[in-house]
C-alpha cells in the first residue's frame, strides 16, 4: 500500500453509478471494486449504506467476499439530521455499522442550500458536521468530509465556506473535499480558490470535479497544482449529467507529468485493461477516443504523421502506450503513404521495407477502393489480405462459380383467440383467424474447392445469415476447423453521396475463432453484395490463420 501522502479516490460505485442507463447489481459492484484495487486505487466509495439496499448489501458481502490489495472501503453519508444527536442519528448509525474503514460525509458548505436545502441555521449546519466527524473518529473509523458546491458557496459567502472546511478539520476530519459539483468551474478558478483555502485554514484538501465544462480532468490537476493531495475521480469519467473527472485520465498525468506515486509500482499497465473491463462490466460500449487507453488513443493516420514515427515514434506521441497497457495503431486510409503501409504491414507481421515499388502498388490501390467507398481502418483482416495477395501470396481456399439468395414472405392461418359478436350477445362464440407472417431467406451456393465441384443451400434469418449458413455448409466438410469461427459482429452503411434503394453500401463483418477476432470490409451496389465480399473475405481469413494450405 502506498504513503499516506497522496490519495486516489474512485467513486465509481457510488458518483459514477449514477449516469443515466447505469443500473449496477450488488455483483456489478463487487466485480468492479475488485478491477479497481488491481488498478492500484487507494480508495474505493462503495455507496451510501442505510439509504440503498442493494449498498447495505454490498457492504456486507465486501466482509467475506473482497479480498483487497490496495485499496480500503469507504461508506458514503450524510451528516447528522438538524436538532439530532450524532450517536442517535439512523443513518450515521449505518455508516457506522457498515465495517467500512473509511467514512465520507456530504457536507453542506453554500449558504443557499444550508437555509432552502436542509432548512437550518448557519451555525447548526456546521455543529452538524463538527459532532458526525468526530462521533465516527470515536468509533474508530477516518473520515473525509466533501463539502458540497463548495466552489459556488465559495464566490457568494467566502466566510461561510471557510468555516464550514475548519468544522470539519475540528472534528477530525483526514481531508476536506472541495467539490465542484455543478462542474461549471474552469482551471483558474480551482487555482485561486484552492490555493486561498490551503492559506486560511491549513487544512489538507481534497478535489471532487465533475465535467459540465469539460474541464473535470485539468481542475483536478489545477487542485494538486494548488495544494490537494487527494483526487476523487471515476473510471471512464462516468457520473451524473455529463461525468466526472475520470481516472484513466488523472492517475497517467500525475504519475508521467507530475512524478506523483499515485499507484503501486506495475498497477499503470492495468490501466487499459481495467478500463475496458470495467466497461463490459457496466455495459457501455468502451470510448475509442478516451485518451491513454482508447484504441484510437495512439492510432495515426496521416502519412506525415506515419513517415515520421517511422523514425522516432515519440516524434507524434507524447508518451508510450505500453506504459498503459495499451498499442500504437496505423490507419491506413486515402490518406495513406509508403510509411503509413509500410509500418502498418510490420504491425500485421509482414515486411515489406525493401520493396518500394509494392508499396506503391499497394499505396494506389488502397487509395482507389477507398474512393471507391472502402474503408481499412476498422477491418485490419482485409487489408492483410490484400498485402498478402500484392505480394504474389494466394490467400483463397475455394473458388466462387455463384451465388443466389432468395427471401420469401410465407402467409399461414391460425386461430388466434375466439370473440362474442358485438351484434349478437350471448351468441355463440365465433373464431377469429388471425394471418401470420413469416419471412424466409434462402441461399444457395456453388463452389471449387480443391478442384470438387461444392453445392449447399441452407435457410437463415436474413439473406446475410442464408449465405454464411450456406457458404460454411460447402466447406465444413473440406475445413473442418470453420466450425471455430463465428460472425459476432455485423455492421451497414450507406455512403454519402448516394440515396435511395441505388445507395452504395459498405459492410463490415466481425468474425472469431475463440483465439482472436478480425474484422472484414466489402462494399457494393447493395447490402447482399457487400455481405458476401465480406463474409468471403471473412472465412479465407479464418482458413488461413488456421493454418490450411491455398489453392
Amino acid at each position: 500500500m502506498l504513503d499516506d501522502s497522496f490519495h486516489v479516490f474512485d467513486t465509481t460505485l457510488r458518483d459514477g453509478a449514477q449516469r443515466e442507463g447505469v443500473n449496477l447489481t450488488v455483483a456489478d459492484k463487487l466485480a468492479i471494486a475488485k478491477l479497481l484495487d488491481e488498478f492500484g486505487v487507494g480508495f474505493i466509495e462503495g455507496g451510501w449504506p442505510g439509504a440503498n439496499p442493494k449498498d447495505t448489501e454490498f457492504f456486507q458481502r465486501a466482509r467475506t467476499e473482497l479480498s483487497l490489495e490496495h485499496a480500503q472501503l469507504t461508506a458514503f453519508g450524510a451528516t447528522r439530521r438538524p436538532g439530532a444527536k450524532a450517536a442517535d442519528d439512523p443513518q450515521v448509525a449505518a455508516l457506522r455499522e457498515s465495517g467500512a474503514p473509511v467514512v465520507t460525509l456530504v457536507a453542506k458548505s453554500d449558504d443557499r442550500h444550508v437555509r432552502k436545502a436542509l432548512r437550518t441555521t448557519l451555525d447548526e449546519n456546521l455543529a452538524m458536521i463538527t459532532d458526525t466527524v468526530r462521533h465516527l473518529r470515536e468509533n474508530g473509523q477516518r473520515v473525509f468530509v466533501d463539502l458540497e458546491h463548495f466552489f459556488d458557496g465559495y464566490h457568494y459567502n467566502p466566510e461561510y465556506a471557510l468555516s464550514a472546511v475548519r468544522a470539519a478539520a475540528e472534528g477530525g476530519a483526514s481531508v476536506v473535499v472541495l467539490c465542484d459539483t455543478n462542474g461549471g468551474m474552469l482551471p483558474a478558478d480551482i487555482t485561486r480558490v484552492v490555493t486561498a483555502v490551503r492559506a486560511e485554514t491549513g487544512a489538507r484538501l481534497g478535489i471532487h470535479a465533475q465535467d459540465d465544462s469539460g474541464c473535470a480532468v485539468a481542475n483536478t490537476i489545477a487542485a494538486v497544482d494548488a495544494g490537494a493531495s487527494h483526487v476523487q475521480c471515476t473510471a471512464n469519467g462516468y457520473g451524473e449529467r455529463v461525468g466526472n473527472a475520470n481516472l484513466f485520465s488523472v492517475v497517467p498525468a500525475l504519475i508521467l507529468k507530475h512524478g506523483r506515486d499515485a499507484l503501486p509500482e506495475g498497477c499503470l499497465r492495468e490501466m487499459t485493461r481495467v478500463s475496458q473491463a470495467i466497461a463490459e462490466v457496466v455495459n457501455i460500449a468502451p470510448s475509442t477516443h478516451q485518451p491513454y487507453v482508447g484504441v484510437s488513443a495512439f492510432a495515426h493516420k496521416a502519412g506525415l504523421h506515419a513517415s515520421a514515427i517511422k523514425v522516432d515514434p515519440d516524434l507524434y506521441q507524447h508518451t508510450d502506450p505500453a506504459l498503459f497497457g495499451n498499442d500504437m495503431r496505423m490507419l491506413v486510409s486515402d490518406m495513406a503513404g509508403r510509411a503509413s503501409i509500410e509500418l502498418k504491414a510490420r504491425e500485421l507481421g509482414l515486411d515489406l521495407a525493401d520493396d518500394r515499388e509494392l508499396l506503391g502498388r499497394v499505396v494506389d490501390r488502397v487509395k482507389a477502393m477507398e474512393q471507391s467507398g472502402y474503408s481499412f481502418e476498422a477491418a485490419d483482416a482485409s487489408l492483410e489480405l490484400l498485402l498478402r495477395e500484392e505480394q504474389g501470396e494466394s490467400v483463397r481456399y475455394f473458388e466462387v462459380e455463384s451465388w443466389r439468395v432468395i427471401s420469401e414472405r410465407r402467409g399461414t392461418t391460425r386461430a388466434e383467440s375466439s370473440v362474442l359478436s358485438r351484434e349478437a350477445p350471448g351468441a355463440a362464440a365465433a373464431e377469429s383467424s388471425v394471418p401470420a407472417v413469416e419471412a424466409v431467406s434462402e441461399a444457395t451456393v456453388k463452389l471449387y474447392v480443391k478442384g470438387e465441384r461444392m453445392i449447399a443451400t441452407a435457410e437463415g434469418n436474413g439473406p446475410v445469415n442464408a449465405l454464411d449458413r450456406a457458404l460454411r455448409s460447402a466447406l465444413e466438410g473440406v475445413y473442418s476447423a470453420l466450425g471455430n469461427v463465428e460472425l459476432t459482429d455485423y455492421k451497414v452503411r450507406i455512403l454519402e453521396g448516394s440515396s435511395g434503394t441505388d445507395a452504395i453500401t459498405r459492410v463490415l463483418i466481425g468474425s472469431g475463432d475463440g483465439r482472436r477476432d478480425w474484422t472484414t470490409v466489402g462494399v457494393g451496389e447493395n447490402v447482399i453484395d457487400a455481405s458476401w465480399i465480406a463474409l468471403e473475405q471473412a472465412v479465407n481469413y479464418g482458413l488461413l490463420n488456421q493454418g490450411y494450405p491455398r489453392i
